[in-house]
């Protein structure tokens, strides 16, 4: 009785008797329950939609919504441009058993370098990213670009379409080894994929005025979804794709079918989470938490206070000015390398920060690794990838629209061990009322979908699963 009133969405919560709620606060989770509870009933239930133009000059009064078939293209001059900066390169020498804790370690980088030069073939990696059919679309002024995969439809199985999206300094190319596992399955659902590139990211126009952040990428990614003719859809996304699907949820719930996330962002600042973290580490069964929660949480101040200053120096600047230091980075392809790959390595395991090579070809291959760092390069889309975070961080973000509605569609939350940050599940209410599905996620870090796609297709079809089955009861 106790485990099922634990998994009650909070719809059925508030209409509990009072036996029945007492019952739930002595429960072993059910503390944390009734202040996310609480937190839920003083939320807004959706956010406005608005509209805008982020083209160049004035808005016209007629849009082209024509879709467009997209190829992407080298050139012998683009590669022999890339190959001159690269050959001018001037490296600095490493400190003595520095490894990857002062950032990149510069004798590694000597070694990637040289494969880039030598060994990476763009001309054929071009062709891999173009086995997908890819397109683009004007929304509100600028061109938008987007990956469409449909799948391999077995008899009996159900069709379902997924928008996935990705983050920073990632890109829709993080998803070529998950797309195959969810568009051909064993299960009764099969999935058609979209996934689009954030405006200013890889071949997605970047704005043109102020003002674009998160919300804007939600309303736009809703109209392209509203323009392939879907009514409703599923969603997914991690970093900045697990905001803008967030918000996406946020806005139009009655297009949404299921929200899938493998960065979970909840509230963290009420009374009541202060409380389960001063309690949680040493009888975390009165606050909810697992043993698992506890492993991941605690030493709390090392790993959500100084680990997180240690790994978002980024963040102030690109929060700040992000043009200033985008500068050396559009213009060196070295720099550029050394500063999204960086992210590839902490980000995936911290403790990849005491390894000489920072353990980079332990999850991804140096060519998968630099097909992401080339869609930034040759593009010029660092500086307005970089602009994202000024633009959804210049206000006070916790007092934004998102961060104070809750989400009530269905929800599977994939926890990975590595992530920079982990919420238990107790947390979790204070923004999502309807959870379906937590995994704590065996293995694996921030770019979830790049590392571990069979894990990460797995918990998806099952989260889907879970919702279809209800919705068909």
């Amino acid at each position: 009785m106790l485990k099922e009133l634990e998994l009650l969405d909070f719809e059925t919560l508030g209409n509990l008797d009072r036996s029945k709620l007492q019952l739930l606060v002595l429960s072993s989770a059910g503390v944390g329950a009734v202040l996310c509870y609480l937190a839920w009933r003083q939320s807004p239930k959706t956010i406005p939609i608005g509209d805008g133009w982020w083209g160049a000059g004035e808005k016209p009064s007629t849009e082209d919504k024509t879709i467009h078939r997209f190829v992407v293209k080298t050139s012998v001059e683009e590669t022999e441009d890339l190959h001159r900066r690269i050959d001018q390169t001037r490296f600095t020498d490493p400190l003595e058993d520095s490894r990857f804790n002062y950032g990149f370690n510069s004798n590694y980088l000597r070694r990637v370098v040289s494969y880039w030069r030598h060994q990476f073939d763009w001309e054929k990696q071009v062709k891999v990213i173009n086995q997908y059919p890819h397109f683009k679309t004007k929304i509100e002024g600028i061109d938008v670009h987007f990956i469409h995969v449909r799948p391999v439809q077995k008899a009996g199985q159900t069709v379902l379409p997924l928008m996935m999206v990705h983050g920073w300094p990632g890109s829709f190319y993080e998803f070529y080894k998950i797309i195959p596992l969810l568009t051909k399955t064993d299960s009764d659902v099969v999935f058609e994929v979209i996934c689009p590139s954030i405006p200013g990211y890889g071949y997605s126009e970047a704005p043109h005025k102020k003002g674009f952040n998160t919300l804007e990428a939600a309303r736009i990614f809703h109209k392209l979804m509203e323009r392939l003719g879907f009514t409703e859809f599923y969603v997914q996304g991690g970093d900045w794709g697990a905001f803008i699907t967030n918000n996406m949820a946020q806005m139009k719930p009655e297009c949404v079918r299921g929200l899938h996330l493998n960065m979970v962002i909840a509230r963290t600042d009420s009374l009541g989470q202060l409380l389960s973290l001063v309690i949680g580490r040493y009888l975390p069964f009165l606050v909810g938490f697992t043993k698992e929660d506890v492993r991941r949480l605690y030493p709390y101040m090392e790993k959500n206070i100084y680990d997180i200053l240690r790994e978002s120096g980024y963040l102030h600047i690109q929060a700040t000015k992000p043009d200033t230091a985008g500068c050396g980075l559009n213009d060196s392809p070295v720099g550029l390398a050394a500063y999204i790959l960086e992210k590839f390595s902490s980000w995936t395991d911290l403790g990849n920060r005491d390894l000489e090579d920072g353990g980079l070809e332990r999850k991804f291959s140096l060519d998968d690794l630099l097909t992401n760092v080339m869609i930034y390069w040759t593009t010029c889309s660092i500086i307005p990838s970089m602009r994202f975070y000024k633009e959804n961080l210049k206000k006070d973000f916790k007092t934004r629209v998102d961060r104070v509605t809750s989400v009530y569609v269905p929800t599977g939350l994939a926890a990975f061990p590595d992530e920079l940050l982990h919420c238990p599940r107790a947390w979790a209410g204070s923004r999502f009322a309807d959870v379906r599905s937590f995994t704590y996620m065996p293995r694996g870090g921030h770019f979830a979908a790049f590392e571990e796609p069979q894990l990460m297709a797995q918990d998806i079809i099952q989260f889907v699963e879970k919702v279809e089955s209800k919705s068909h009861k």
